[in-house]
């Protein structure tokens, strides 16, 4: 029909990616927080993606999720499997040839992103989403989850960046920071709730994004 307008669905969040470190961390907050984070997931009928080790911060998160009868989608590349599936190998494990694949491969199954307190692959994996946000290829919610300040150093170098202008406000993008676990799952929704559909997927990078 002529002048019908078309209404854009707006993303609703099933499953949630979480980053997070092979060790538990000396905080043993950090390790109460994944455990909350999975059962809060799999209260709220959330699927998580994650980096498919039953070790550490991972391995905790997976079996909160799972013991409150969530489902898990455990990615992991094959040169990883001896190092960090030291217990069982549970349904939803999705094994890839490299890092490149398995990141992919969980950016396209997440809604949404959380980085849970970790280590240099963690850092690595949550500002990799920064980027593509900053470059426009994607509208997902990115959140840090500051447990006990953890990402309290990230945050003031993402300020000094944009202070010293090598992030302008161009290239500025929405990051989510929630000190505490419960604030995760309502911030994210929030936030989700504002972006189309269409704005999920990877999206091409135009040649003055690079420049």
């Amino acid at each position: 029909m002529q002048g019908e307008q078309r209404i854009e669905k707006m993303s609703k969040i099933e499953k949630i990616c979480v980053y997070c470190g092979s060790g538990p961390g000396t905080d043993p907050a950090f390790v109460q927080a994944a455990t909350d984070f999975g059962k809060i997931m799999a209260q709220n009928g959330i699927g998580l993606v994650y980096g498919g080790g039953d070790i550490g911060m991972m391995g905790t998160v997976a079996e909160a999720v799972r013991a409150n009868g969530g489902h898990v989608d455990g990615i992991i590349p094959e040169f990883l499997l001896t190092k960090e599936r030291a217990g069982k190998i549970g349904p939803g494990l999705i094994v890839t040839q490299d890092m490149h694949e398995r990141k992919m491969k969980m950016f396209e199954m997440a809604d949404a992103f959380v980085a849970m307190p970790g280590g240099i692959g963690t850092l690595e994996e949550i500002v990799e989403q920064m980027t593509w946000a900053q470059l426009g290829r994607h509208k997902k919610p990115i959140l840090l989850a500051n447990i006990n300040d953890f990402w309290q150093p990230l945050c003031a170098l993402l300020d000094h960046m944009r202070a010293t202008e090598f992030i302008r406000a161009e290239f500025n993008f929405d990051l989510l920071i929630a000190n505490k676990t419960a604030d995760i799952l309502p911030m994210l929704q929030k936030a989700a709730s504002g972006v189309p559909e269409t704005a999920k997927e990877m999206k091409a990078v135009s040649p003055e994004k690079l420049a």
